[in-house]
This record gives C-alpha cells, structure tokens and sequence, in this order.
C-alpha cells in the first residue's frame, strides 16, 4: 500500500469511503485508523470520534496531524469498552477479523461496543476474481480453506514485521455470519473491482 493512501484528504477517497463518512452518525469508533484521515475528515463534519490502532507509532501520527481521541488498543481486547452509535472499519476494515473462525468473537465485540440502534460500516473485497477462470468458473482448492483468508508480512528495505492474518470477505458469507450471530448486513454500495460496503446492525435494534 503506497504511503500516501494514509494521508488522503475526504476529496481524494474512494467512493466507498466517502459514502462510509457521510453515513456515520453520532459518536463514532475509527477502527484501525493508520494516519486518521477518516477521523480527521470526520472531525470536519464537527463528529465526535474515538480512533484506535494497535500501533503506537500510528497513534503518535494521528495525534501530531490533530486526531483529538486517538489511543492504542485492540478491538478484541476485552479491556477496550465503550458505547459506540458507528464503528468505522474502512480501507478493507473486514481483514482486521483475520479468520472466519473469528466472526463470532467479532460479532460479539460489536454487541458490547454499539448503542442501541448503533451501526458497523465496513468495506472489504471478493478476492473470487483471482481464481475466476475465462468461463467465469472458480479455481479454488476447496480443502485449502476460504479463498479470502490470507497472511501478509510488511517489509520496508531489510526490517521485516510480524506475520499476521488479514480476511477478505464476500458480501454473501458476511451477510450469512451477520445472521448468524444476531446481525443483518446491508450491502449499501458496491465499488468498481468486487470491492464493496456494508452496514451491519443488530436484528430488532
């Protein structure tokens, strides 16, 4: 991911991404927010915004470029609580779940996170078109697992992170874990090469 996409001002994000900002709604939790460019253009807007990263160097970034709630802490951390009306998940914010195995810890986290009638605004991408033979049919080893559960390690010049594991969900398995585990998903815009953005809710809230 080329280093300028984490300082992009509102007029020089995706479609997806804009709409994503123009339906957050009241006080919103930025998750993996890198640079805050999403919470700093929420802060415009005059919204009320905590930003997470478990990054402490992104923190740092964030609160220097005038992120004015910006803290280290991981969504999973039991320890990390709050009440949220929209949590924001963007730039693939579905790859911090890691695992489909994790969706219903994911979804339980978003139970104890959201106000009533809260909402999770989240992008993400079928990575279908990369097994897509000429026919349109799938070339996927269905023993090796699902086709948008990969591992990625950054490297920049000869200092190399941590493995970790990053999901790319198709809309129509996360609308069936959605369901699942007490939620509904929308699928409220779909961008220009399999990428998409959803808003999931609680069931009756």
């Amino acid at each position: 991911m080329p280093v300028a996409m984490l300082f992009r001002t509102e007029a020089e994000m995706p479609p997806l991404e804009r709409k994503a900002l123009e339906l957050c709604r009241g006080r919103v939790l930025d998750v993996g927010a890198g640079a805050g460019c999403h919470s700093l253009a929420l802060q415009k807007r005059g919204m009320e915004v905590t930003a997470i990263d478990i990054s402490k160097l992104s923190v740092d970034v964030m609160l220097r470029r005038g992120v004015k709630e910006a803290r280290v802490a991981d969504l999973f951390d039991e320890s990390f609580a709050g009440c949220y009306d929209t949590v924001l998940m963007l730039m693939n914010g579905s790859g911090i779940i890691g695992r489909l195995e994790r969706m219903p810890l994911f979804f339980r986290r978003m139970k104890r996170l959201l106000a009533p009638g809260g909402q999770v605004l989240m992008d993400s991408s079928d990575l279908r078109y990369i097994y897509e033979d000429e026919d349109g049919a799938m070339d996927i080893d269905l023993n090796a697992g699902y086709y948008g559960e990969l591992d990625f390690q950054m490297q920049y010049k000869k200092v190399k992170g941590e493995p970790f594991r990053w999901l790319y969900v198709d809309s129509d398995t996360l609308a069936g874990y959605a369901r699942e585990n007490g939620f509904r998903a929308e699928l409220v815009a779909k961008g220009g090469h399999y990428d998409y953005l959803a808003r999931l809710s609680e069931d009756g809230k």
